[in-house]
């Protein structure tokens, strides 16, 4: 059974920088897509990065991110992890972890994913 947690959120300060973490379990085979989300209250779910781990590390990043948003792995701990900096009240969110065997043509699309986990609050303050 595939399961997905995330954590590291918390409150932290405009300019700051939060690592989140995400722990996907359960898949059989090594290759897989993992998708890095976040959900403000009253917006729409919106794609930030996506990886293919397994026998090509391909990252992808949404432009709204893109530059302060890095993303790494420990394979040895079936973890991921998003690390973005220079935070601003806008990035107040809560932030999702997914994950798949495969996705199409549009890896940061929410659609593409089956597994999630249950998200973790980051809320930035001015």
């Amino acid at each position: 059974r595939v399961e997905v947690v995330e954590s590291g959120g918390g409150s932290v300060q405009a300019g700051g920088s939060l690592r989140l973490s995400c722990t996907v379990s359960g898949f059989t085979y090594s290759e897989r897509w993992v998708g890095w989300f976040r959900q403000a209250p009253g917006k729409e779910r919106e794609g930030l990065a996506a990886a293919n781990i397994g026998r090509q590390s391909t990252i992808y990043y949404a432009d709204s991110v893109r530059g302060r948003a890095t993303v790494s792995e420990d394979n040895a701990k079936n973890t991921l992890y998003l690390q973005l900096d220079s935070l601003t009240p806008d990035d107040t969110a809560t932030y999702y972890c997914a994950a798949d065997w495969s996705v199409g043509h549009y890896p940061l699309a929410a659609s593409e994913y089956t597994w999630w986990g249950q998200g973790t609050q980051v809320t930035v303050s001015s």
